[in-house]
């Protein structure tokens, strides 16, 4: 079973965002099942670039359509967006000198970013760009 199952709840209504999201979604849940099977280490720096490139696409598409429609939460976004990729960087540097090892308190923290952000602060655009037409 998926750490994190996508689920109607956390569909923003922009379809380009919406498969992002589960792209996202998925990267976890890869991680996620390596580490069942005892194989987290084996794929986890691999699995952390995908997710830092891919993130900061999905991150610069949503920040790109929020100037565009000059939506009012975009500062927000931004904040949020730049603390997550700085919080990967340096999970990122811990995990390459050895600082660290991958937990389920990793799991946990990139679990609980994505859904709480996509649930709060994502969530908190969909009504706006459905009145911009933008789906």
């Amino acid at each position: 079973m998926p750490l994190i199952q996508w689920t109607s709840d956390l569909s923003v209504n922009v379809s380009k965002f919406d498969t992002q999201h589960k792209r996202l979604i998925d990267l976890i849940n890869e991680l996620h099942d390596a580490m069942k099977v005892g194989k987290g280490n084996q794929i986890l720096h691999k699995i952390l670039e995908d997710m830092m490139q891919y993130t900061k696409t999905h991150f610069a598409d949503e920040e790109a359509l929020m100037k565009q429609y000059n939506y009012p939460g975009y500062t927000i976004q931004k904040i949020q967006h730049d603390k997550f990729v700085q919080e990967l960087q340096d999970l990122q540097r811990k995990l390459l000198s050895n600082t660290t090892t991958l937990t389920m308190e990793v799991m946990n923290f990139l679990k609980q970013w994505l859904t709480n952000h996509i649930q709060k602060t994502d969530k908190a655009y969909a009504p706006f760009f459905e009145s911009k037409n933008v789906r």
